[in-house]
């Protein structure tokens, strides 16, 4: 792989890098998500798997969550950074058209963005695994807020991305901030700036749900409480942060009224959203739904500039 980078950019990168540092990558280096044991975790023969196809790149097994840091050229650095979940149905991720993929864009608008490698519900490595992913969002925007001086980001302009079971997760962080997971969960705010949701599973409603994100991270008897617990439209508030969605109205895998209910939580609550649907599209198109010229990715960044997270 040819790597070219400017002098200036990488000396500032090598000051702003913590001490552990999972790859040597000066560009894109993977920091642990947690320094010492991981939380909500038991010992386990589980081991991640990985597979490429073209930019598609699909983790499953994940028992070490990670940060991959992508950071803007500074002259371009706005100071706001986001934290991009994959989705996969909570069975795997697709960190390369909904992971990588989105944070170099990202980085081209001067936004700072870190790839969430999340732990995925499993009973072998994880003594409750419906906390797992929520635990991995929460502490990926702790470990962010407390090292932004050294990624030059303003603390309180980190916001958090998902992408249909990582919509899910992302629609989670931003309504369930206010009771973090986890039994020592800290003083640390996890409430995110803002949140971006991307043909987001919303509901575990019977008529709304995506059966497999529901069964893999609450299991097929999950109880009326867990269920109305992760159904995000149910849990939103006045304090819950400004969203943007982003839904194709043929999606056959996640309805768009999944979409639709948030929206609706969110005018009833005046929390201020933006919501992009396009008649067409299906599921899973990552940044380029095909069946349109129009590009969501700009309507995002129109978006962010009109809330004053693109003004350095």
């Amino acid at each position: 792989m040819k790597i070219t980078f400017s002098l200036l950019a990488a000396g500032l990168l090598a000051l702003a890098l913590p001490a552990a540092v999972l790859a040597q990558d000066i560009q894109h280096p993977v920091l642990p998500l947690y320094a010492g044991s991981v939380p909500d975790s038991k010992p386990s023969q589980v081991q991640e798997t990985s597979t490429t196809e073209g930019n598609r790149i699909t983790v499953a097994n994940v028992v070490q969550p990670t940060l991959t840091v992508y950071l803007p050229a500074p002259n371009q650095a706005t100071g706001t950074a986001v934290i991009i979940c994959p989705g996969g149905g909570y069975a795997r991720l697709a960190m390369g058209h909904e992971g990588y993929d989105v944070a170099k864009r990202l980085n081209e608008m001067g936004v700072a963005a870190f790839v969430l490698k999340y732990r995925l519900p499993n009973t072998r490595s994880q003594p409750d695994p419906s906390i797992a992913p929520l635990l991995d969002a929460q502490q990926a925007l702790r470990l962010v807020r407390a090292q932004a001086s050294q990624y030059h980001i303003n603390p309180e302009r980190i916001g958090i991305m998902g992408f249909s079971a990582g919509g899910h997760l992302a629609a989670t962080a931003a309504t369930h901030f206010a009771r973090p997971v986890g039994s020592n969960p800290g003083p640390e705010s996890v409430r995110p700036a803002f949140a971006v949701l991307l043909y987001p599973v919303i509901s575990f409603s019977d008529s709304l749900m995506h059966k497999g994100s529901r069964d893999n991270l609450l299991g097929a008897t999950a109880s009326a409480a867990q269920i109305r617990e992760y159904s995000n439209e149910l849990q939103v508030t006045s304090q819950t942060p400004p969203v943007f969605l982003v839904h194709a109205e043929d999606d056959t895998v996640v309805p768009v009224g999944n979409s639709l209910a948030f929206y609706q939580a969110l005018a009833r609550h005046k929390v201020p959203a933006e919501m992009h649907l396009y008649p067409k599209g299906g599921h899973g198109f990552g940044m380029n739904n095909s069946t349109t010229q129009d590009q969501w990715i700009e309507r995002l960044r129109e978006w962010l500039a009109a809330n004053g997270w693109l003004t350095k």
